[in-house]
């Protein structure tokens, strides 16, 4: 419970207090680059419930058809705008929204697209998606530009499977079993520090 009232009280101050800064991306967006200023695409949220995330478009129209779901820093579907919204997790901020519907939580594993839902294990999805999922965790800390990662790789969705994806699943675990008010705090602060550094 103490969970959600967080949720619900800074996910709508954050957007009240960013609103401004939220209107000016949208505007750059729209300048920049044909499409919509929200990408929306479908995540797999607790319990398995599908919903639509709202994060800031970063690649050209159509982007999902010219490629798979993992995006490297240097993916050619990436408008310039993008890639600076993608470097400075700028893109993320409109999942302020999810968090305030109840869709999603500050913290918690990260929502995925149901290709990679199907990917785990009976027992994997069954623990992951027992708690909401989030804007950042343990699995966030530990690789917070996925996208340099991936840059400069002739298969960004083989080099993610291989790479990112084995411990990003037991990261993702290990916060459902050490789950906590003081946890979620913590993960938080680090989330904080990780974007100012």
């Amino acid at each position: 419970m103490a969970k959600r009232i967080f949720d619900i009280i800074f996910s709508f101050l954050g957007l009240v207090i960013l609103s401004p800064f939220l209107l000016l991306i949208s505007l750059l967006i729209k300048l920049n680059s044909k499409g919509q200023v929200f990408y929306r695409g479908i995540r797999i949220g607790k319990d398995g419930k599908q919903f639509r995330i709202f994060k800031f478009r970063t690649m050209v129209e159509n982007a999902e058809k010219l490629g798979g779901p993992s995006t490297a820093g240097d993916d050619v579907r990436l408008t310039k705008l993008g890639k600076f919204l993608k470097k400075y997790q700028i893109d993320e901020l409109p999942q302020l929204i999810n968090v305030l519907k109840g869709e999603m939580s500050f913290v918690g594993p990260r929502p995925e697209v149901p290709f990679y839902i199907d990917l785990l294990s009976e027992e994997e999805r069954k623990t992951i998606l027992s708690v909401p999922q989030g804007m950042t965790d343990y699995a966030s800390l530990w690789n917070f530009h996925e996208g340099d990662v991936l840059k400069g790789s002739a298969d960004p969705e083989k080099a993610y499977q291989e790479k990112i994806r084995p411990e990003k699943i037991k990261l993702q675990i290990k916060y459902v079993k050490e789950n906590s008010f003081f946890t979620d705090i913590k993960i938080i602060l680090k989330t904080v520090a990780k974007i100012f550094q």
